[in-house]
């Protein structure tokens, strides 16, 4: 008998790279606050499954997300597993470790596939058409969430109903069609066709049953390194070298477009996938000029943009349709209708070695982060906050000596045998190759300013002896 509960299986691990400089693969969109409440949408997404109704989540992310996923579950208050892919092998392996991970957890489990990206302010009614998806897949359906489309866009992929299901709104899938362009994404939307939002609600012994039909190599190495997956600290780490072995394929190519049973909801709440700043635009309120003005930004003459900055006061004249984000780092200025192709801009970046298209001057760690202030031949300042009760790794360094000046709160500093607390306003020096440790033993953030001075000063000069977070 199906199960009365829905298995919520978030996927998280994707990088955003068409929503950078915001976005990167060491902080991507959705861990970020894009929107006006404060949430990212990785937490939106949370709660938007923390009702009657719905199971604990079993979140799927990259390893290197795992203490920013964990914290903010924390912060919203919802408890589930991580699960950590050592690699990204695409949304079948993911959406096959979830379902393996959901059967064994209730072997009648339906289960939903969540991307962690997505924008739904509706959430009630997102709950009430997941309600009514699940009762239709119990009846041995995968049913994928179909969205109205709201214009012709050349964003999504489309879903062609066919025969009607006992709801109103529900039929059996025909078939999937990739982006289209412009004048085949009119023809669709005349002809009915629903957007594809990627969000699927099914048995999980159907899925499983479906993959080891069409990707039978996809779900053998998922089955592997679940098996093989061991604990570490609060997630379960999958197995490498299993996971290594799985097909880089979307679930979409991989079971949606081959099974003969799929059928497909249009659903009644709004969704967007935020795929790109255009696309964020859509979403969020305006001013009376069709602006979005989040951050210290002062507009004259300017409509139909959106306008960001995290620091320096960004300002602007005579602007229309634009898109104009300011981080420390990084400026992106593009016309709005070409915010599409940021992602081919991000990957002409990384072919040509430039550090920002991959990593933000903030570096978030499990103890807090770390944010460069200035860098030069032979020397490097940062801005470092530990969380109270966090702990950096015992360690040396090779290249560099440090200097540690204590802002605000109080540190305890252990330097070879040494353990002293230094108070604000104090400072300490770490020779080179001396063994030492930083740590917030007090109550409020700890803030300093730590100025580097050696001959490397890179991030892998790190020889790590002990580690509470059982980092290698």
């Amino acid at each position: 008998m199906p199960s009365s509960q829905i298995c919520p299986i978030i996927i998280a691990g994707g990088s955003g790279t068409r929503l950078w400089p915001l976005s990167r693969d060491t902080m991507p969109k959705q861990f970020i606050s894009l929107l006006d409440d404060g949430l990212s949408t990785f937490q939106a997404t949370l709660l938007r499954v923390r009702f009657e109704g719905f199971s604990a989540p079993i979140v799927v992310t990259n390893h290197e997300f795992r203490f920013v996923a964990a914290e903010q579950m924390q912060a919203v208050g919802v408890q589930g597993e991580i699960v950590l892919e050592p690699e990204r092998r695409d949304s079948a392996a993911a959406v096959a470790v979830g379902a393996l991970l959901a059967q064994r957890r209730d072997p009648d489990a339906l289960a939903l596939v969540l991307a962690a990206d997505h924008v739904v302010v509706d959430a009630e009614g997102f709950r009430a058409d997941c309600a009514v998806a699940g009762q239709l897949s119990a009846t041995g359906l995968i049913m994928t969430l179909g969205i109205v489309p709201t214009s012709p866009s050349t964003a999504y992929g489309y879903i062609e109903p066919a025969d009607p299901l006992p709801a109103s709104n529900a039929w059996r899938l025909k078939r999937f069609v990739e982006k289209p362009d412009a004048a085949k994404a009119r023809e669709y939307v005349e002809a009915g066709l629903l957007w594809n939002s990627g969000n699927f609600v099914f048995p999980a012994a159907l899925m499983l049953e479906e993959l080891a039909r069409f990707a039978p190599e996809v779900i053998e190495g998922a089955r592997a390194a679940v098996d093989a997956a061991q604990r570490d600290l609060d997630f379960l780490r999958l197995d490498a070298a299993a996971f290594g072995t799985v097909r880089k394929i979307s679930i979409d190519y991989a079971v949606m477009e081959k099974t003969a049973n799929a059928g497909v909801l249009a659903a009644r709440f709004d969704w967007s996938d935020i795929g790109s700043w255009d696309a964020l635009h859509d979403v969020m309120v305006k001013d009376e000029r069709g602006n979005i003005a989040q951050g210290p930004v002062v507009a004259m003459e300017t409509e139909g943009s959106l306008l960001r900055s995290d620091d320096m006061l960004l300002t602007t004249i005579g602007l229309k349709d634009m898109v104009v984000i300011a981080t420390r780092d990084a400026v992106l200025v593009a016309d709005k209708a070409q915010a599409g192709k940021v992602k081919t801009l991000v990957e002409q970046m990384k072919k040509d070695g430039i550090r920002e298209a991959s990593e933000h001057l903030r570096g978030y760690r499990p103890w807090g982060w770390y944010q460069r202030i200035d860098i030069g031949d032979r020397f490097q300042v940062k801005r470092i906050r530990v969380k109270p009760g966090g702990k950096l790794s015992l360690q040396k360094h090779f290249h560099r000596s440090e200097h540690w000046v204590v802002v605000r709160g109080s540190a305890e500093v252990t330097v070879d045998s040494q353990v002293r607390i230094v108070h604000e306003n104090e400072s300490i020096y770490l020779p080179i190759g001396c063994v030492h440790r930083l740590a917030n033993p007090g109550r409020i953030d700890l803030d300093l300013i730590e100025v580097q001075v050696g001959s490397y000063t890179g991030e892998d000069d790190i020889v790590r002896i002990e580690d509470i977070y059982a980092r290698g």
